[in-house]
């Protein structure tokens, strides 16, 4: 089984901190479980045009190849104006919805107000309904106040990092 891992943003880096916490908790879990992060800091993504993605050359077809190896999904993003990056929408936009049709998703979120935790129930939970993935109940919405130094200081929200990593592990392998 191989979990990926994805840090929606390419700025930043309070999301990556949270998605390598859920993944470190996932792994200490199943140790068997192949864990991959996709940093889309890391890749020079084009933007999708509605093309068959397997036209698609470079970091982008690697991205796309990335996500579609998975056999279940970490998905975090910032959110920037009341809305997932564009960044990480795009990366959706470009993978074939079947791709993560029946397969497991999470969510981690970060932001600046305490208002944005909205946006995984009313934008990426739609999201994946529209996908048919199976979304785990939790997910982890952390505030810039639950970090110093890039470092997560909140005991609640190492609780929900953990609850999120025993639900993914949990509903993957009941799945399978």
């Amino acid at each position: 089984m191989k979990l990926l891992g994805i840090s929606g943003t390419i700025t930043g880096s309070k999301t990556l901190t949270v998605v390598k916490k859920v993944l470190e908790v996932v792994e200490k879990i199943d140790p068997s479980i192949q864990i991959e992060l996709l940093d889309l800091k890391q890749y020079d993504v084009q933007f999708c045009d509605g093309r068959d993605p397997q036209t698609y050359k470079g970091d982008t077809k690697k991205v796309i190849d990335i996500v579609s190896n998975a056999d279940f999904y970490l998905i975090g993003t910032p959110i920037f104006q009341g809305s997932l990056t564009g960044a990480l929408k795009n990366l959706i936009d470009l993978v074939p919805p079947q791709t993560m049709r029946n397969k497991v998703m999470g969510f981690v979120a970060t932001g600046g107000t305490y208002q944005h935790y909205l946006v995984v129930e009313n934008q990426l939970n739609p999201i994946a309904g529209y996908l048919r993935a199976f979304v785990a109940p939790s997910y982890v919405y952390a505030h810039n106040d639950h970090f110093k130094n890039n470092e997560i200081v909140d005991s609640d929200i190492m609780d929900r990092i953990s609850y999120l990593a025993e639900e993914l592990v949990m509903m993957q392998k009941l799945l399978k």
